[in-house]
């Protein structure tokens, strides 16, 4: 493999075409005569060609000289783009973060969040990737994103997880239901039950089958969605019942439009957090973002559980 040309000598080079003058490229360099000629015979010696002609104590340069000095003032140029745009990056506000967020986090969560950040970073550059449980964890591990607001994953190979708060499920329903007017569930009728639930891939749906199994019943799924908002809403008109954390309708339920029932003795929690890669050394804008998430959930969590 070739090897790269050394940045220092190509700056000496093309100062040096600039001025024609060893001694002024010396002062401009802050270098000796003697250092800028060593410089310019080894980069010689590296191209394997004469680049330059000494005319007594003018230099001028070879057809190769003036090739290499079209192509190392552009290289020089790309060079002080590249650090000019990472002292960009490092000051106050400036970069970018990208989030990866469960509709949920997305839609409860990070409105209240982003809110509060932007008045801290404004020129911060923020993109969210929606995602369920485990496409959070694909995001985080092929570096797709830099955080994930999701729940934790039962197996996450090489992330960490930065606890927020921890939810729990319980059937949701019309104030006119039987369930809820006594507020009591009858544990025979809950297989016969018409259920509205979130997505059957998701995260939440498979807890939630896992937990029915182990109780030793089958739920009758009769319509599944991937909006939380349209499924209150048929909950509401007496379509079915559904399983939701009862954080996420706590409007409806302060509206007594809905009523929260715990699903039984035992029961569903969820863990949400953060999720990055672990030995991933946090910048200061995700260290915000971080904190703004535990003072935004603790907040939810004393209003609501």
């Amino acid at each position: 493999m070739t090897q790269p040309l050394d940045s220092r000598q190509l700056r000496a080079f093309v100062i040096l075409a600039q001025t024609g003058s060893f001694t002024q490229t010396a002062k401009k360099l802050f270098l000796s005569q003697s250092a800028i000629s060593h410089a310019m015979k080894a980069l010689e010696e590296n191209v394997g060609c004469r680049l330059l002609d000494r005319v007594g104590k003018k230099v001028a340069l070879t057809q190769a000289g003036e090739q290499l000095v079209h192509h190392a003032e552009k290289i020089l140029q790309e060079m002080g783009a590249a650090r000019d745009s990472l002292q960009h990056l490092s000051k106050w506000g400036k970069g970018r973060i990208r989030l990866g967020a469960s509709s949920t986090a997305c839609q409860y969560i990070l409105p209240g969040v982003l809110r509060e950040f932007k008045q801290s970073f404004p020129e911060c550059h923020v993109t969210i990737e929606p995602g369920d449980t485990e496409e959070c964890v694909d995001l985080v591990q092929d570096n797709r994103v830099d955080l994930a607001v999701t729940m934790q994953p039962r197996h996450a190979v090489s992330l960490e997880f930065l606890p927020l708060f921890t939810d729990e499920l319980s059937f949701l329903m019309a104030p006119l239901h039987p369930w809820a007017t006594t507020g009591h569930v009858v544990r025979e009728e809950i297989p016969r039950q018409n259920y509205v639930l979130y997505n059957k891939n998701s995260y939440t749906f498979r807890l939630i089958e896992e937990y029915f199994r182990d109780e030793e019943m089958v739920l009758n799924t009769v319509i599944e969605l991937g909006s939380m908002e349209a499924i209150k809403e048929l909950v509401k008109l007496g379509v079915g019942l559904s399983i939701l954390a009862p954080w996420i309708a706590h409007r409806e339920l302060e509206e007594n439009s809905l009523v929260a029932v715990p699903l039984g003795r035992r029961k569903l929690k969820r863990h949400w957090g953060i999720l990055h890669r672990c030995g991933k050394r946090l910048s200061l804008a995700e260290e915000t973002f971080v904190g703004l998430c535990r003072s935004v959930t603790a907040e939810l969590s004393a209003k609501l559980f």
